[in-house]
């Protein structure tokens, strides 16, 4: 029979550190970790534990003897309760410390590497109303608050439309403002739930697989093009066309207004069709002279002026003189690549998503780029001893992959390859000094600069640059 997992209390805990997935790190007084998601480091507080394991336990903060000094008054009313934003409560110079102490941490303890000198982290101009694009849930069930559960009030709205409780598929909290995304994306948002609620459009309910209106994406641009796409589970067509009329006349900003229609099981927009409803198919970014075409499917850097940082960082990095051929891997619709082509003599852009591809494409036809190929196909298949012979040996990589990191045959490939640098752009630093320990024997690390892509969170991408070293 298994023993019951009894809660813990410790008093007067020290929070000595950050950790992983936002979480912050105290000592139990068995020597053992405390994970810990409500408290700052430099908190001293008293811990109830929420889970036991062998070497380390999780717990919550439940009585503040000291607060610490790198703490600051959250902006969003929904703090706390909201998965996002976690790092809200700690000042943002304290946040770029811990979010360059774990880039350092990773490449030293995973990669076991012997690191140069290190940039300081490339803050974010912009701390709040940064990212592009937000996606909000429907639900006719809405997150209740201990205030509500326990009070005498008959409550009769319980629409939402908002983000999940973390850990929790089918709860939806209702936000009534988001600090992530600029106007009009809150008043688009709070539009929609005013008018659908006073015209009785049935908001979606996950359990039963109920209901009208299913979830919302709202994409912005630099240039003020706004795209808006409502997910529907069923098609009724007059209340679909009643609200996206009025969406229309309510906000002629909107560019690009879409829907869905999707009955499956899961919200997922990938497979299925996404219909005009008013303006384009699309809405464009730009980045210096480059004009972007971005669609509902389309992949584009979250955080706009950031990424224009980050890819400034990544074609330096890169060195380029006009006479080398480069290969961009993990290319998405092939921002990296079009951005160092002035550069370079010719870039090879692979991706595993066909769509990325034509999008890829289709931007590099609307930039006038004609020194850029793109390839789709799964990277440890295509990038191979064929496609080298027929395409070229690289004289610079630059790789770009997702949170798991490069597959082992891609690195082996490219230390097969051998070209004279590589650099490395990562959202997750413990994957990429996996990677990178793995091509230490060929590679040096010369340059390490970690980017804040996204403040409030612990998130932090990083760029590194590798150079053969002398045989």
């Amino acid at each position: 029979m298994r023993k019951k997992n009894r809660r813990q209390y410790f008093e007067k805990v020290a929070v000595i550190d950050a950790g992983a997935k936002g979480k912050t790190v105290g000592k139990a007084p068995d020597g053992r970790v405390i994970f810990l998601t409500n408290t700052v480091p430099g908190d001293i507080v008293d811990v109830q534990t929420t889970k036991k394991r062998k070497a380390y336990f999780e717990g919550v903060a439940t009585h503040f003897h000291t607060r610490s000094d790198k703490r600051t008054e959250p902006v969003c009313e929904h703090f706390g309760v909201c998965g996002g934003c976690k790092w809200q409560h700690m000042g943002y110079k304290h946040q770029l410390h811990y979010k360059q102490e774990e880039v350092i941490n990773n490449l030293r303890r995973i990669g076991h590497l012997e690191l140069p000198e290190i940039s300081p982290i490339l803050g974010s101009k912009d701390q709040y109303f940064y990212r592009n694009k937000m996606e909000f849930s429907f639900s006719d069930a809405r997150w209740l608050s201990l205030e509500e559960i326990n009070s005498d009030t008959e409550i009769k709205d319980k629409n939402a439309l908002g983000f999940h409780i973390p850990g929790m598929w089918d709860k939806i909290l209702d936000i009534k403002k988001c600090h992530l995304q600029e106007d009009p994306s809150n008043a688009i948002r709070m539009e929609i739930r005013t008018f659908a609620t006073a015209h009785g459009l049935p908001f979606f309910n996950p359990r039963k697989q109920e209901g009208l209106l299913r979830t919302l994406m709202i994409r912005t641009s630099s240039i003020g093009e706004v795209m808006v796409l409502v997910q529907f589970f069923g098609d009724d067509a007059d209340k679909r066309i009643l609200l996206l009329d009025h969406l229309a006349k309510s906000f002629p900003e909107i560019t690009s207004l879409l829907y869905v229609i999707n009955q499956k099981a899961n919200d997922t927009i990938y497979d299925q069709e996404v219909i005009c409803h008013a303006g384009r198919d699309h809405i464009f970014e730009t980045m210096e002279e480059l004009r972007f075409k971005i669609t509902a499917k389309s992949f584009y850097q979250t955080n706009s002026k950031q990424a224009y940082e980050l890819y400034k960082v990544t074609r330096d990095f890169a060195g380029l003189t006009g006479m080398e051929l480069v290969y961009d891997l993990y290319t998405g619709t092939g921002t990296i690549a079009q951005f160092v082509s002035e550069s370079a003599k010719k870039v090879i852009g692979i991706e595993a998503v066909p769509e990325a591809i034509a999008a890829a494409k289709a931007n590099a036809l609307e930039n006038k780029i004609t020194n850029v190929d793109f390839f789709a196909g799964d990277m440890k298949n295509i990038f191979n001893a064929d496609f080298i012979a027929t395409h070229g040996r690289p004289d610079v990589i630059i790789t770009d992959p997702p949170r798991d990191g490069m597959h082992k045959d891609v690195v082996r490939q490219i230390m097969d390859i051998a070209p004279s640098k590589v650099v490395y752009v990562s959202c997750n630093s413990a994957t990429q000094a996996r990677d990178l320990a793995l091509m230490n024997e060929l590679y040096q690390l010369k340059k390490i600069q970690p980017v804040d892509m996204f403040p409030q969170t612990h998130h932090v991408e990083n760029v590194v640059l590798l150079e053969k070293r002398a045989s």
